[in-house]
């Protein structure tokens, strides 16, 4: 064996991050394997021809459809994760998330712990990601403990316009929380932080908030490029002993105590399934049969308000979002979900999304836009699944809750041309849309329909822990972002009392 450690943490974004940072005082020897290397610092990442029409950051995987068509599914590979291109907002789970709801696409499971009990660890996941926040401006606000330990980033003037716009239409906007350093974010160049990349410190991401202070400690390590391909247990197939990765075209090992796995929703599930062995043909530590099921990833809406006479001069802009029909449809009685702003829409981006539109076009609808994403929750559901199919992931995503992001989309229109935006155009995403998958492993309290346990530990292997958004029971329909981190550090705090 070439390696050991103590813990060996497979991925290095916001779950796995977070998990090396809760560890890193404890003097243990912490390995962090990342598939991918550091993002270099290059013009192209404040270049949105070369990111959005381009693509020059993504992966060119591809994971293959039920029907066995291929596709590139967007992921991102890098020191970090996914993180390093978030739009940095980190809302909290709001409380009656937690609780079975009804929807008007069916039941909602509720969560094997409550609010209260992850409330703790939201608070401290805020602090190490820098959340800027008022939690006195969203009605749907979960209690606290402490208010947000930093003020809201800023609206630019354009955007306190369009919060005043809002508020006589009779909408509550409120600031959004985000995970960003303002100042240092526009020093590197003017342009907004959603799905650029960060290159720098103006994104409080999973590398620069937890993972680098977790590498000031000298027994917290990372190796990049290292491309795990499956966990080995010891005879008895209930134990982990080491995990395989090959680096530069080299196949090494590394065994340890504690193995955490944290490589995303898709990821994680898939090295899981690629473990097998005798005691778990199904994939390791699938007694449930529950491993790569109910995943989710939201419904999502890309929605254009253009007001004709008003030119929108923002640079970042976003940093508002809405709640009103979070918990209830107000014409209904169903959840329907969150609506938040994009960054600044330029005319590139919009041509990358509508190749045939000209080019001078794009340009004059984006000077006069104002971009939103809309997100509604979708349900947790066996059949929708991530498989493998020699040595290839398979994806079926089966969506639900449709009708719900429909109306979404209906009264979220009314209120934008009821604040003054007479065009409103729209686009539903699909499964290329990849920053939300969750739900792949779920945890809960009863090992024959869950996976880890409330402390994300598998409850069939010992010394295995799953700490990224595959534990996630529901995907709720905010950013899910800080609940991971949450989550992270709670299982953090158990591998302590180990």
């Amino acid at each position: 064996m070439e390696h050991t450690a103590d813990i060996v943490i497979i991925g290095s974004g916001i779950g796995g991050s977070s998990l090396a940072y809760s560890l890193a005082d404890t003097g243990r020897r912490i390995v962090i394997l990342e598939r991918g290397e550091h993002l270099r610092d290059t013009p192209e990442a404040r270049d949105d021809i070369a990111i959005f029409q381009n693509g020059f950051y993504r992966s060119s995987e591809e994971w293959l459809a039920t029907d066995g068509e291929s596709f590139l599914p967007g992921n991102y590979y890098y020191v970090g994760g996914n993180s390093k291109f978030f739009g940095a907002v980190m809302y909290r789970y709001r409380q009656e998330d937690f609780n079975p709801r009804d929807h008007m696409g069916g039941r909602s499971p509720g969560w094997p712990i409550s609010y209260a009990e992850l409330e703790p660890w939201y608070e401290r996941a805020e602090i190490l990601f820098g959340v800027r926040g008022d939690a006195r401006q969203d009605p749907t606000e979960p209690p606290r403990n402490r208010p947000y330990r930093y003020l809201p980033v800023p609206d630019e003037p354009a955007i306190a316009t369009v919060r005043q716009r809002l508020l006589q239409a009779g909408i509550h906007p409120a600031s959004l929380p985000l995970a960003i350093d303002i100042d240092a974010w526009l020093r590197r160049a003017k342009t907004g932080w959603d799905a650029f990349p960060n290159t720098g410190a103006g994104k409080i991401d999973a590398e620069v908030g937890p993972l680098t202070k977790a590498l000031e400690h000298p027994n917290a390590t990372l190796i990049t490029g290292a491309n795990v391909q499956r966990l080995v247990t010891d005879a008895s197939g209930r134990r982990v002993m080491a995990a395989v990765f090959i680096k530069d075209g080299v196949e090494l090992s590394i065994g340890a105590d504690v193995f955490a796995v944290a490589a995303g929703a898709v990821q994680s599930a898939a090295l899981l399934l690629r473990s097998s062995t005798s005691v778990y043909p199904n994939g390791l530590g699938n007694s449930s049969d529950q491993l790569g099921r109910n995943f989710m990833n939201h419904n999502t809406t890309a929605m254009l308000a253009i007001d004709p006479f008003r030119r929108n001069t923002a640079v970042y802009q976003k940093t508002l979002g809405f709640n009103d029909f979070y918990n209830k449809d107000p014409l209904g009685s169903f959840p329907l979900g969150n609506v938040q702003l994009l960054g600044h829409i330029t005319g590139n981006i919009l041509k990358a999304n509508a190749p045939l539109l000209p080019r001078w076009l794009a340009g004059l609808v984006a000077r006069n836009c104002y971009g939103w994403f809309l997100t509604s929750e979708d349900l947790p559901n066996p059949e929708s699944r991530v498989t493998i199919r020699n040595g290839r992931i398979v994806m079926n995503w089966v969506r639900n809750n449709m009708g719900a992001h429909e109306t979404l989309i209906r009264r979220t229109r009314a209120v934008m041309r009821e604040a003054g935006f007479p065009v409103v155009l729209t686009r539903t995403f699909g499964r290329k849309t990849t920053s939300h998958q969750c739900g792949t492993a779920r945890l809960g309290s009863d090992p024959n329909t869950s996976v880890v346990s409330p402390d994300c530990r598998s409850h069939d292997i010992a010394n295995l822990y799953v700490t990224d958004a595959s534990v996630l029971p529901t995907s709720a329909a905010v950013n899910p972002a800080l609940t991971i981190a949450a989550l992270a550090l709670k299982a953090g705090a158990a591998i302590r009392a180990m």
